[in-house]
């Protein structure tokens, strides 16, 4: 039995229409969300829009820095992490008379919180005060100053393309849909515009500091363990932070804060 040589000669011409078509299909849908996802900027990081509605709806530092981080209604901003989190910035407000914002980021050693001050500075030029929270994260000798925790750098990054492909995640996309939905209606509940969160009713929550609920904040380098710092710079993140300083404008104060966390973390006499 002989096989029809008209549908021989038929089969690969169908089969390279479907994949062009296919292909051609794929390619409509990315450029039609790309295009509904930066106009509908679902962070609220300033790019064109269709939604004019400042701020985001209530979600964690991570991804609400982009809107606040440059917000105009802020001259000064306090970065760092959960160690000094708890600094309200109404209350530095009360004392200078500068309005302050909260961007400080659970979790994020120097790299990130260079990159959010980084981010900052570019919308606030002149920015009246910038407040950074030091800690022992900042004492890593790699120069590359990897994130501590999973951090959405292409939110803050100067980088257009690098954006695009940051908008190219399933939980972008969902965001995408929930910006519709908070924007569309009349008084959306916002998250708070000057970034402050007291976190301290959670860690009440994990009970006694020495508990079992803590297991997973205890991080101490054992006395054999290698230093982190040898074999390189003394410590790259100083270096990076002496770059930040020196562009800033002049009339900008830099004031660098060492949260009392050392005497707390230190182990009981005796254990």
């Amino acid at each position: 039995m002989r096989a029809d040589p008209s549908v021989a000669t038929t089969a690969p011409a169908a089969w390279r229409r479907f994949a062009v078509t296919l292909v051609a299909a794929a390619a409509l849908l990315l450029a039609g969300y790309l295009a509904l996802a930066l106009a509908v900027d679902p962070y609220d990081t300033g790019r064109p829009r269709l939604l004019a509605r400042d701020g985001v709806r209530p979600q964690g530092p991570r991804t609400a820095t982009a809107s606040r981080g440059r917000d105009p209604a802020f001259t000064a901003a306090i970065v760092g992490n959960s160690h000094i989190q708890l600094v309200a910035p109404a209350r530095l407000r009360e004392a200078t008379g500068i309005p302050f914002v909260q961007l400080s980021v659970p979790g994020t050693g120097p790299g990130e919180q260079l990159l959010v001050a980084g981010y900052f500075l570019r919308h606030h030029p002149h920015a009246r005060a910038l407040v950074l929270g030091i800690d022992s994260a900042w004492c890593t000798g790699d120069p590359a100053l990897p994130p501590l925790k999973p951090f959405p750098s292409w939110l803050l990054a100067d980088d257009a393309l690098g954006y695009l492909r940051g908008l190219l995640r399933i939980r972008v996309a969902a965001e995408v849909v929930n910006r519709i939905g908070w924007a569309s209606r009349k008084a959306p509940r916002r998250a708070a515009p000057d970034g402050y969160w007291d976190y301290e009713p959670d860690y009440l929550a994990l009970g006694a500091p020495d508990g079992p609920g803590w297991e997973g904040f205890r991080t101490r380098r054992a006395p054999d363990d290698p230093d982190p710092n040898s074999g390189g710079p003394a410590f790259p993140a100083a270096e990076r932070l002496r770059a930040l300083a020196r562009g800033l404008d002049p009339a900008t104060r830099l004031v660098v804060v060492f949260p009392p966390v050392h005497a707390p973390a230190q182990d009981r006499a005796g254990t």
